[in-house]
């Protein structure tokens, strides 16, 4: 017999993550404003949309209703009608609701992810599924197919002509939208698109040393900071005289509910500085009581948004070229040279706040640098007299003819 019962969820943030969790009925048999049960307790859950949820044979359908409790009840009433109609051969109009548009999905989708993620990464899923909006003719989500994606990726690379791993970072914030959507397994395995990770950049010995010698006393701690910390840029933003222990001798990322800021993948971390460089950081705190408990604040004592454009203008300013200069490059170097000089990769990677220990192996690679250079000429003998290579070809021959070689 044809399934013809139809389940409402609510997608919502709890502590395993975003989940679908069924709604709280009330004595009149509808779902309560917000109430859903989490692991089987009723909790209020302003956030998130409703959903529909049934079988078509074996084949589990899921799709959005938007943010109203009524109104997504009242679809469940009209689409169980439907199955109920289907079942005993009556006929049913296509005309009939189709689903979500795909205007009004990307809405309830990222009033989602604002409530549930930082800002940073709403501001990364409204230009996807800008980008999406604009290239995909469909006005249903259920009339969305596996072309569509395939158009969309052509037109970011044809069109708006982006770089291959931000067509990839693209693509898979769509997958993910057309998913919560209702529409999954869309793409197959071949899709996705394909890019070349590139090896980290990292600064030279030489680069940094100029590179502070032009710089004001604050301008060195700051940059020293980014270097001999390896934080990330939001994460030196948040810093506060909290997180810095001077007799431990470290900085730590951790949770900062009075900015609304949480550490990347909600991890806290502490991380290691040389002694010298945390005496000159706490010697560097006001005296008197500001109004910020920040590290690094701007001059009206809020978090600096600008620390990039700032190391732009210094990097100008000294006669160094910009489009060589960023924050995330320090972050590198950090990772690179603590690899290079025999931390292990399990240390470093709780340093650096990784997920998992590939992140952290992309900065094993080579030592450069004039140092290595001397190394590489004095193993290889460049520069040497031919009569000294002669001698020493000769004493090689001698040992092959002695060995029967």
């Amino acid at each position: 017999m044809a399934n013809t019962t139809v389940s409402v969820t609510k997608r919502v943030q709890t502590e395993q993550g975003l989940r679908y969790c069924p709604v709280v009925l009330g004595v009149d048999g509808r779902p309560r404003k917000d109430g859903v049960r989490v692991n089987g307790v009723a909790e209020r859950h302003p956030e998130g949309s409703y959903y529909l949820d049934w079988y078509e044979g074996k084949k589990r359908i899921r799709l959005s209703v938007g943010k109203d409790a009524d109104r997504a009840w009242d679809a469940k009433l009209k689409k169980e009608a439907e199955l109920n109609a289907q079942a005993r051969g009556i006929a049913i109009p296509t005309v009939t609701d189709r689903g979500s548009t795909l205007p009004a999905a990307i809405v309830d989708y990222l009033d989602e992810i604002r409530a549930t993620k930082k800002p940073r990464t709403f501001t990364v899923y409204k230009l996807s599924l800008d980008y999406f909006k604009e290239t995909c003719s469909k006005e249903y989500i259920s009339d969305i197919e596996r072309g569509d994606l395939l158009a969309f990726k052509v037109a970011l690379r044809d069109t708006v002509e982006l770089a291959p791993r931000s067509i990839s970072n693209h693509f898979s914030n769509v997958v993910s939208f057309l998913k919560a959507s209702g529409k999954e397994k869309i793409a197959r395995k071949g899709d996705w698109p394909v890019y070349t990770e590139q090896e980290p950049e990292t600064f030279e010995q030489e680069e940094l040393t100029a590179f502070f010698a032009a710089c004001n006393p604050s301008e060195s701690l700051l940059y020293r900071f980014f270097l001999l910390s390896g934080f990330r840029e939001q994460e030196t933003q948040f810093l506060t005289w909290k997180d810095v222990n001077p007799g431990a001798s470290t900085a730590s990322v951790t949770h900062k509910p009075q900015y609304n800021w949480s550490p990347k993948a909600y991890k806290e971390r502490s991380v290691p500085l040389p002694a010298t460089f945390t005496k000159d950081l706490v010697a560097s705190k006001p005296k008197t009581a500001k109004a910020t408990d920040l590290v690094f604040p701007t001059a009206s004592g809020l978090p600096d948004t600008h620390m990039l454009r700032s190391l732009k203008r210094l990097v100008q300013r000294i006669g160094m070229e910009p489009e060589h200069w960023w924050l995330h490059k320090f972050r590198a170097t950090f990772a690179t040279t603590c690899l290079q000089h025999g931390v292990d990769l399990k240390t470093v990677q709780s340093w650096l706040g990784h997920s998992d220990l590939a992140s952290t192996m992309r900065y094993l690679k080579a030592a450069r640098g004039a140092a290595v250079q001397a190394k590489v000429e004095s193993i290889w003998n460049y520069g040497r007299s031919d009569a000294h290579m002669q001698r020493s070809r000769g004493t090689i021959r001698g040992a092959g003819q002695r060995s029967g070689v």
